[in-house]
């Protein structure tokens, strides 16, 4: 068992527009903590996920990524150095990213360091992703820095991927931080 609070739905949000009793239903995947809540140290495991061919074309042709290595089943198999097509280092950031995402209502992305693709990834991988707290400091007036990385792995345990997330997240108290930020 874990030493951390659970973080997920510990609060509503208590939105205006809808019925009392509807609105103090904590809302499902979403969380709306406060830096002062968040636990340097806290992990969270998301469940796994399977890449599809029609997910992974999908994406490249969003984005027009039509490179061989991901879009041309020929060039991968005879040409290209892995034997068979990629999915873009893109895509696995964006689903392995989106697979332990909560949706916290307090905070706002500010940015994402160490970005890096370790192992490629195949069409057909198996994914899931491990978001490690790492610290939080005071940065503004009424925001606190977070960072917490990233580690998303394929099978059972090849990690594939690594990045560290930045958020600005409300103070619960900003007078707590008072003579504490820049701003």
């Amino acid at each position: 068992m874990s030493e951390f609070a659970p973080t997920v739905g510990v609060h509503s949000t208590h939105p205006k527009t809808m019925p009392e009793a509807h609105a103090d239903i904590p809302v499902w995947n979403a969380e709306n903590w406060f830096y002062e809540d968040w636990q340097v140290g806290h992990k969270i495991r998301s469940l796994r996920r399977t890449i599809s061919e029609g997910e992974s074309m999908q994406f490249n042709a969003l984005v027009t990524d039509m490179h061989p290595y991901v879009a041309d089943d020929i060039f991968a198999q005879s040409e290209g150095q892995f034997g068979k097509r990629l999915v873009a280092g893109a895509f696995v950031f964006s689903a392995g990213l989106g697979l332990v995402a909560t949706n916290c209502v307090n905070a706002f992305s500010y940015g994402y360091d160490r970005l890096r693709f370790i192992k490629p990834t195949f069409i057909g991988d198996t994914i899931y992703t491990i978001r490690t707290n790492l610290e939080k400091s005071p940065k503004y007036q009424k925001l606190g820095l977070i960072r917490a990385s990233y580690e998303v792995f394929k099978g059972e345990g090849e990690l594939v991927l690594y990045c560290e997330h930045i958020q600005t997240v409300l103070y619960k108290n900003p007078a707590d931080f008072v003579g504490k930020t820049e701003k």
